[in-house]
């Protein structure tokens, strides 16, 4: 066949000259959603460390009584400031975390004092159940394994907090694979969540929000001066959701992606949160 038969073989309107459909643009990414359900399950818990949603919400996860009970003793104590040179605005707290015991990418030996006095003061609350134990049963109840307390060098870490960011937690993202030159845990973690109970919610404001973006390098340029934290910036153009919090709602979000807190408005803001990871044993492990 030669060269002219090929020309003259279709039209300029013959099918093959038609430009196929397109599909049309896709403005979002499914996968960045929440999931709403009554339980975590064990098809929750894997997808969202697979990445099929950013988020897990569980409604009525602790009984309203419960939920008194715990912030009522809570409301009796006086709560602490994290850093304020790294933490602005201030977020109070009730509790040891290891993010104020930071030394040289690692975890600084005033650590295990400090949680020992973090013991004491949470069994000064004289609370009829561990409210800790009582999250750690309920998220872990349909994981292989369940969920248990992280240890470093063969003890335990802290189990929770609770925590009051009534002015908002700025921009940033959690990553402990980042933040610490080895691993903070005895067990390798292959995957990152983070867990937050509210117990109290104010009529206003106090949202959580996330953003469909995870750290690169260049978002360096948008940090603040000795801080945890980003100018909002950083995540300009992202898409994003919000979850407004509920009392009595267990909410497990990935933070790789870049996060915050809305300031609070009318109200007290108060959760109990720990750091929950995927531990290379498959086993879920807690720590704060």
């Amino acid at each position: 066949m030669t060269s002219g038969n090929l020309g003259n073989s279709t039209s300029a309107t013959s099918p093959a000259h038609t430009a196929p459909d397109l599909p049309a643009p896709v403005s979002h990414d499914p996968f960045f959603r929440t999931a709403t359900a009554p339980a975590f399950t064990r098809a929750l818990l894997a997808g969202l460390a697979a990445g099929r949603y950013a988020a897990v919400r569980v409604p009525g996860f602790m009984a309203p009584e419960r939920c008194a009970e715990v912030l009522g003793a809570l409301e009796e104590r006086a709560f602490d400031s994290y850093g304020e040179a790294r933490v602005q605005p201030p977020v109070m707290r009730f509790g040891v975390g290891v993010s104020d015991h930071m030394a040289d990418g690692g975890l600084a030996d005033s650590y295990w004092p400090a949680l020992a006095g973090h013991h004491e003061a949470w069994q000064g609350l004289g609370l009829s159940f561990d409210p800790f134990l009582f999250c750690r049963e309920g998220l872990g109840a349909h994981w292989p394994g369940g969920a248990a307390v992280g240890r470093r060098g063969g003890r335990e870490l802290g189990a929770g907090v609770a925590r009051e960011p009534n002015q908002g937690f700025r921009v940033h993202f959690d990553d402990s694979l980042r933040e610490y030159a080895d691993d903070l845990l005895d067990v390798p973690l292959i995957g990152q969540f983070a867990f937050n109970l509210y117990l109290s919610v104010p009529p206003a404001g106090g949202e959580t929000v996330l953003w469909r973006h995870r750290w690169q390098p260049e978002d360096e340029s948008h940090r603040l001066p000795a801080s945890y934290g980003y100018d909002e910036a950083v995540v300009r153009g992202a898409e994003s959701l919000e979850i407004a919090p509920r009392v009595g709602e267990a909410l497990l979000i990935d933070p790789r992606y870049f996060h915050a807190v809305r300031p609070s408005r009318g109200a007290r803001r108060i959760a109990l949160g720990f750091a929950v990871g995927i531990g290379a044993s498959g086993q879920l492990l807690t720590w704060a």
